[in-house]
């Protein structure tokens, strides 16, 4: 018999890792409001470990276009942004959780369809390196602060960036959820399920990406995110 929990959890990351595998960034911004509404175990640790996994595939796959001179200021402002994360987590509870998620989401959406080009300047990569390490490790959603500054570049090394970005920034993060006691073997057993999902939305995007506008996915995408950040709000409103 199917569970339908599992079911649509692995549904939801098919779609997040297809959406990030597409744009370079997006699985934890569509993914983790909609899964903490199943269970707040989802959140962060799992879907942090589905993120590095499909990081590493990414990351491999545009290896090619990864530029090391620019990460180095968003690792080194990741470091204290994972640290006051953790701390985060220690402080709320799953309720306050779930609005400052449903927050951060919207957030990102109203950022990202701002006209506005922000060059990634050493300074400017140091703060978004902090803020996705805040937001990275007590939401699991920490791609759009860089993913903003990459946004005018072009479509690999953004995906080949972020992705490269992204295994440093997951394993900080998981060093310190298991720290403070969210990340154990039950949400490593909440994983294994989610993984096969997530490589298929990978697989999928590496087909058809190249056939679909960038445009009408970033588009699709913002929709989809703000609908999870919504929803994750009206969760706290009725909790």
């Amino acid at each position: 018999m199917i569970d339908v929990e599992v079911f649509l959890a692995a549904l939801i990351i098919f779609i997040g890792s297809f959406v990030q595998s597409s744009i370079g960034f997006g699985l934890a911004i569509v993914a983790a409001p909609f899964l903490f509404l199943l269970s707040p175990d989802y959140v962060p640790a799992p879907i942090t470990l589905v993120a590095l996994v499909l990081s590493i595939a990414n990351a491999y796959r545009y290896r090619s276009n990864i530029s090391l001179k620019g990460l180095g200021a968003a690792i080194i402002g990741r470091i204290p942004g994972t640290v006051a994360g953790g701390a985060l987590l220690l402080w709320v509870d799953a309720k306050s959780l779930s609005l400052f998620l449903g927050l951060s989401v919207l957030i990102a959406v109203a950022v990202s369809l701002l006209p506005v080009r922000i060059a990634p300047t050493t300074p400017r990569m140091l703060m978004a390196g902090f803020l996705s390490g805040f937001m990275g490790t007590s939401t699991a959603i920490g791609g759009p602060p860089l993913a903003l500054l990459l946004q005018h570049e072009q479509a690999n090394l953004i995906r080949a960036n972020l992705s490269a970005f992204f295994i440093v920034s997951c394993i900080l993060s998981l060093l310190v959820q298991g720290y403070t006691g969210h990340m154990s073997w039950h949400h490593f057993m909440l994983t294994l399920p989610l993984i096969p999902a997530m490589l298929l939305g990978y697989w999928l995007a590496t087909r058809y990406v190249e056939h679909v506008s960038n445009h009408h996915i970033r588009m699709a995408s913002l929709c989809i995110c703000s609908l999870s950040g919504i929803g994750a709000i009206v969760l706290y409103w009725m909790s």
